[in-house]
């Protein structure tokens, strides 16, 4: 579409890097088109992207980058994930999907109505999610093809209370979350990440948020793609709702950094 924001960038590495951190829910911007089918007034979605954008993780993504000894690869999303989740099965697999909030919302963080119900995902799983996907597995292949494997670390931050959205809200929520796959998670790629974020105010595995995020193409297949899901509570570097990052951004820089120094040795 002319003129249209990009979707995603693929921001090059060290070719000798496995390591891709993915950055999926950074970005605040919603395109002009899809703004016109969110049933919210402006006031209101800008709290709504308050409450659901991971403010700041892309910039905490380029500064560990930038400390590595060997930089690893970043791909990040540059659009809103109200424009569409691409985290999410595209599917009834989808457990958000009883929380409308698949792969496109039709529910706010608060339960109110984002889109109307029968509105129909296609034009936007067309347009946005499928080039995601594909460009993600692209990514990862590419990484195989260079080194024989690919660790996909995603990006992420949380509030410190639980909305309302939340299906499994009433859980510990430390300072750093670590989400876990029983088949993409091996047991040194935890233990390595609890040691880097050691200093960080502690981390517990797979509370409040669990899984990891893996191309469908690799899914549950391909053991040499191994991922792990980065969660930090946001009041250890912004804040809240929304606000700028504190001087606890830096901290996190360098514990994410000396966790792709890890694997990428």
């Amino acid at each position: 579409m002319p003129g249209a924001a990009p979707s995603f960038s693929l921001l090059p590495g060290d070719p000798a890097s496995p390591v891709i951190l993915h950055v999926p829910h950074a970005s605040r911007t919603v395109p002009a088109e899809v703004r016109a089918g969110i049933a919210l007034d402006d006031a209101a979605l800008e709290g709504e992207l308050d409450h659901l954008t991971d403010a700041h993780t892309d910039r905490l993504a380029e500064e560990a980058a930038g400390r590595c000894a060997v930089a690893p690869w970043r791909f990040v999303n540059r659009l809103s994930r109200l424009v569409v989740d691409p985290e999410r099965f595209p599917d009834e697999r989808e457990e958000m999907l009883s929380a409308g909030m698949g792969a496109v919302y039709t529910r706010t963080s608060h339960r109110a109505v984002l889109r109307p119900a029968d509105a129909d995902p296609e034009p936007l799983l067309a347009r946005y999610f499928r080039p995601y996907a594909r460009a993600m597995a692209g990514a990862v292949a590419g990484r195989l093809a260079a080194t024989g494997r690919a660790v996909i670390v995603d990006v992420h931050s949380y509030p410190t209370g639980a909305l309302p959205y939340e299906l499994h809200g009433a859980g510990p929520r430390p300072p750093v979350c670590l989400g876990t796959d029983a088949f993409h998670t091996p047991p040194e790629l935890a233990d390595l990440a609890r040691t880097a974020f050691a200093g960080c105010g502690g981390t517990a595995l797979d509370t409040p948020f669990a899984g990891v995020y893996v191309p469908l193409d690799f899914h549950g297949r391909d053991q040499r793609v191994s991922a792990l899901m980065v969660e930090i509570r946001r009041d250890g570097y912004m804040a809240e709702p929304g606000g700028p990052a504190g001087p606890g951004l830096s901290r996190l820089a360098a514990a994410l950094a000396a966790l792709v120094d890890g694997v990428g040795g």
